[in-house]
């Protein structure tokens, strides 16, 4: 099941898509879930297929406005350094355990919008990963036991302003500027994927291939990344955790590549589908 948060006629809400239709869900559902966030935290990701059995479909995809997949998560922890080949490529020791840190909510678009380089900076660098959504909230979760805590994937990009990023040794500021990362284009549920599935993640800029991976080339895996994350705050429904990113970035290329404005980035995941951004440059205003 692919599930979307949207906007149209003024209205966000969410809906289940197939093929290039909408059922809008929050409609049919009213106060009682008229967001994604809601429906997993309230238990009705089960429930929702049925909602649209024998009923038209309410919108063609390409006539509504693509929201982050959980535009209201209450957080976002992002895996740092969490590929080899990412973490050789920029010099950077081993880690015995995975390195988090959180973005914003303002810091994401969704899929088909554009993504911000800001005024302040022009090393705007891609980082396609592989997120994946909290259904059942849960605290120091068994390994053995996290996908059964995991709603769904989608896509990401982790948009990363290097400049301030790498300032100082905190990466909060670089990875939070408004509208820097991408997020969807959908949640696809679990049912859909199964957990011993192993998992491509493809980046493009311009239609030309910047990084490729597999997710069994993850150092931390996702059942460990649940583990870890959970041991120090009880995770909850809507959580996103965004994977990490593999080698390939721009600021480690020779020369180094941005993006830049009337650029489009790419992230592809198999089974998912391909996150599409367009890049605008931030003017600010005199």
């Amino acid at each position: 099941m692919k599930l979307m948060s949207f906007v149209s006629q003024n209205r966000s809400t969410f809906g289940l898509v197939e093929g290039e239709y909408v059922y809008d869900l929050g409609r049919r559902l009213g106060n009682a879930c008229p967001d994604l966030l809601s429906a997993i935290k309230g238990g009705w990701l089960n429930r929702l297929e049925a909602l649209v059995e024998n009923s038209q479909p309410d919108f063609h995809v390409d006539d509504v406005v693509f929201l982050p997949v959980i535009p209201n998560a209450p957080r976002i922890f992002c895996a740092g350094l969490n590929y080899l080949a990412h973490r050789v490529e920029g010099n950077r020791p081993d880690t015995e355990v995975p390195v988090i840190f959180l973005r914003l909510n303002e810091s994401q678009v969704g899929h088909n919008r554009p993504l911000v380089c800001p005024a302040e900076s022009d090393q705007f660098d891609f980082e396609g990963e592989i997120a994946i959504v909290i259904g059942k909230g849960g605290r120091r979760i068994p390994e053995d036991q996290a996908f059964e805590h995991v709603a769904g994937y989608s896509c990401y990009n982790d948009g990363s302003v290097r400049d301030w990023q790498l300032a100082t040794n905190q990466w909060t500021p670089g990875k939070n500027f408004d509208a820097t990362g991408g997020f969807g284009p959908w949640l696809v549920t679990t049912d859909e994927l199964s957990t011993d599935r192993v998992l491509s993640l493809v980046t493009r800029l311009n239609g030309e291939e910047m990084q490729r991976t597999t997710t069994d080339m993850l150092t931390f895996s996702i059942p460990t990344l649940i583990s870890f994350i959970s041991t120090f705050t009880a995770l909850e429904p809507g959580d996103v955790i965004v994977t990490g990113t593999p080698g390939g970035v721009g600021l480690r290329r020779n020369p180094q590549v941005w993006m830049k404005e009337g650029d489009v980035v790419e992230v592809e995941v198999e089974g998912v589908g391909i996150l599409r951004n367009t890049i605008v440059k931030e003017t600010l205003r005199k």
